[in-house]
């Protein structure tokens, strides 16, 4: 259970020169145990190799983009190919048609397609693309959804303004009278409301969505005239084939979408409705990089695979299996391991654990015996896996609950996760 290191050492003390904090974004592994690899090597289906050469199983799927496994030989091709005869041109190929006709199609609230790179650029078109639409300035967002890391929607403030997120109401996701309330506050200034597919926040259990609190929030958009923007850039593919709240009956005009619709070639897109039509044509977005076409071309081949493969019905049984063998094995240990959200994107947090000692100590464990879990952000079940890598998950699980058991008693605090307390 050795795991070496010493190149991951190295790399962290170079880029701690060059780099500011070290590494940036979600995927830093600062708030993550102090073993765990921050660079990595390569991957090929469901596994990643860190740069000091650890196979690892891991359940994080670059935090969502690989869907039909890394290094996906048919995808990569139609990239590959398509990048030999062209990709970033002075204007896109027709291959940008071909993919919005064939998204639009596969969603049923959508009539059209912007393309872009990342889900910030996704959800901040959509912003925009609502307050075009509706002449109006203020929006409902729940408390603690993550919608990207622009200025207006950052969970870390450092560096914005208060007008960044000026005409913000926040309500409590699954809350009807708290969505109520935020409605009434609006007033009649009320252009969106940004919804998740879940409840996905980091580091608290995920729910999902109250049917009746989603058609209240469509309720409330057509009473008032107000753009309802669901944000799939997490969700999308790994709970529906069709924008994830087709599950709970209720279409948006507007849904972002990103993270594996090429299967981890860059693409983001922005698809709506008709209604939105006229403002989406009104106004200015544009990327250097947005109109590539290789990413399009992977794209194409990863819808046609969700449209005629049984891939989600599979990582839904996978999911199932190992979240029913984690369960088993937690009790038999004596924890409370709560699973929460879709089997598809599941999230692990024990009982009694407010500032995560058990589930960091327990992640690390895993990590010995080779298998990538995430102390407290959601996870992803991809394509890739099958029943054999849940039992490798479940005996090192078994394993990892094993050497908490011993431990937990006289485990202390996490120094890095005391804002947890605060």
């Amino acid at each position: 259970m050795v795991r070496r290191n010493s190149k991951d050492a190295e790399l962290r003390e170079r880029a701690a020169k060059v780099i500011p904090g070290g590494m940036y974004g979600h995927q830093s592994t600062g708030l993550l145990p102090d073993d765990y690899p921050q660079f990595f090597s390569r991957g090929q289906g469901a596994r990643l190799w860190d740069v000091d050469g650890n196979e690892l199983l891991d359940f994080m799927c670059a935090y969502g983009p690989n869907l039909f496994g890394y290094g996906d030989a048919q995808i990569d091709r139609a990239y590959i190919d398509q990048l030999a005869i062209g990709d970033t041109l002075t204007g896109p190929t027709g291959l940008i048609v071909e993919l919005a006709e064939q998204f639009t199609a596969m969603v049923r609230h959508a009539d059209w397609a912007i393309f872009c790179k990342n889900g910030t650029d996704a959800t901040s078109m959509a912003l925009v693309t609502a307050r075009a639409h509706t002449k109006k300035k203020t929006v409902i967002l729940a408390k603690g959804a993550y919608h990207g890391a622009a200025p207006w929607c950052t969970p870390r403030p450092t560096g914005t303004t208060a007008e960044d997120k000026a005409h913000q109401v926040f309500c409590a996701y699954n809350d009807i009278a708290s969505l109520d309330a935020a409605a009434a506050a609006a007033g009649d200034d009320l252009a969106a409301i940004f919804a998740a597919p879940m409840k996905h926040d980091a580091f608290v259990d995920q729910a999902l969505p109250d049917p009746a609190y989603a058609r209240r929030a469509r309720e409330i958009c057509d009473r008032t005239g107000a753009l309802l923007v669901v944000d799939d850039v997490r969700g999308g593919l790994r709970l529906a084939r069709d924008c994830s709240w087709s599950l709970v009956g209720v279409e948006p005009d507007l849904s972002t979408w990103g993270k594996c619709i090429a299967n981890g070639h860059p693409l983001s897109a922005l698809l709506g409705s008709d209604k939105a039509r006229a403002a989406a044509a009104s106004i200015y977005v544009t990327g250097s990089y947005w109109f590539q076409a290789a990413p399009m071309a992977a794209a194409l081949v990863t819808l046609k695979r969700v449209r005629e493969t049984d891939y989600l019905e599979r990582i839904q049984g996978v999911g199932q299996r190992l979240r029913d063998g984690l369960a088993e094995r937690a009790t038999a240990a004596g924890f409370g391991l709560r699973q929460t959200g879709p089997v598809t994107m599941p999230l692990f947090l024990f009982d009694e654990d407010p500032d995560l000692r058990k589930g960091f100590f327990w992640s690390s464990e895993m990590l010995k015996r080779r298998v990538y879990v995430h102390p407290w952000h959601n996870m992803f079940m991809c394509a890739a896996m099958t029943l054999a890598d849940i039992d490798q998950a479940l005996e090192a699980a078994e394993a990892s609950f094993a050497a908490l058991k011993t431990q937990a008693g006289s485990l202390g605090p996490v120094d890095k996760l005391a804002f947890l307390a605060a």
